[in-house]
């Protein structure tokens, strides 16, 4: 069976979650935590050297680190990953998108927010650049949304499902969604979509 370390309050690592659960595939969840050192642990980083979560790991025993990576591995041949190329382009260029302008700035400043060990490191001047930053990519979101349903093609996609992650709890960095017209729709329409878990659901 597949198996994903991770942490459940963690939107990278509720991504290979969400998508294994609209595809209806079972897998197995092993709580790996940061807060915790687990991933410095040396059984962990022989798994990955890195020292991150989530980390997926195959059947027959390979590893795949990564969130976005993993996503594109497990949707492959499914609804969730077009056969178009030019489709398939798209969610790639949105997977890049939310790991170098989106996740930056508002899983990072939700995670100043919401972890304690992380309270240090919240100071006014990165937190308003973390607002300003993730203010900008919400803005660049509902720019697209306003005239797609989706982020990928006229279908929902792992380019969703990767955005989705920390949106949707981008209020608990103190990000006002309800700003965002077409973004706050595109959630309900990501929650509608069949399969649909929570980010603490577990199997």
């Amino acid at each position: 069976m597949i198996k994903i370390y991770g942490m459940t309050g963690s939107g990278n690592c509720y991504k290979p979650r969400l998508l294994l659960a609209k595809l209806g595939k079972p897998f197995e969840h092993i709580e790996v935590s940061s807060q915790n050192g687990g991933t410095r642990s040396p059984e962990y980083l022989a798994k990955n050297p890195n020292g991150m979560v989530p980390l997926l790991e195959l059947p027959d025993g390979r590893l795949l680190a990564e969130s976005n990576a993993m996503l594109l591995h497990l949707a492959e041949g499914t609804r969730l990953l077009s056969a178009d190329s030019y489709e398939r382009a798209l969610a790639y260029q949105w997977l890049f998108f939310e790991q170098y302008s989106h996740e930056p700035y508002i899983a990072v400043r939700r995670a100043l927010m919401v972890f304690p060990e992380r309270a240090k490191d919240a100071t006014p001047e990165r937190l308003a650049s973390t607002l300003e930053r993730g203010n900008k990519a919400l803005g660049v979101m509902d720019k697209h949304l306003a005239a797609n349903a989706f982020f990928a093609g006229n279908a929902m996609s792992v380019a969703d499902i990767a955005l989705y992650a920390y949106t949707h709890v981008a209020g608990e960095g103190g990000f006002d969604v309800t700003a965002y017209p077409a973004v706050s729709a595109w959630l309900d329409r990501v929650r509608n979509d069949p399969g649909h878990v929570p980010i603490d659901w577990l199997p």
